[in-house]
């Protein structure tokens, strides 16, 4: 969708910006659509820094098995 330039100024608008509609009664409203990585980010307090993410995707993995294994019991 194109939205022309004097709009996407008024709204803060990059390229590759997303937007959403909203009705307000029989009008459309164009807005900014908020990234959620971007509301959340943050929000999770890292235990060390740098995160061992390795380390982190193993105890997800080990807990899935744990998941599935206990599932046939």
């Amino acid at each position: 969708m194109t939205i022309p330039a004097a709009i996407r100024a008024r709204l803060g608008l990059k390229p590759k910006d997303m937007v959403r509609f909203e009705m307000q009664g029989d009008v459309a409203v164009l807005k900014p659509a908020k990234s959620k990585v971007l509301e959340t980010y943050g929000a999770v307090t890292p235990r060390q820094h740098p995160e061992d993410w390795r380390g982190v995707r193993v105890k997800i993995e080990e807990a899935i098995a744990e998941d599935v294994a206990s599932e046939g019991r």
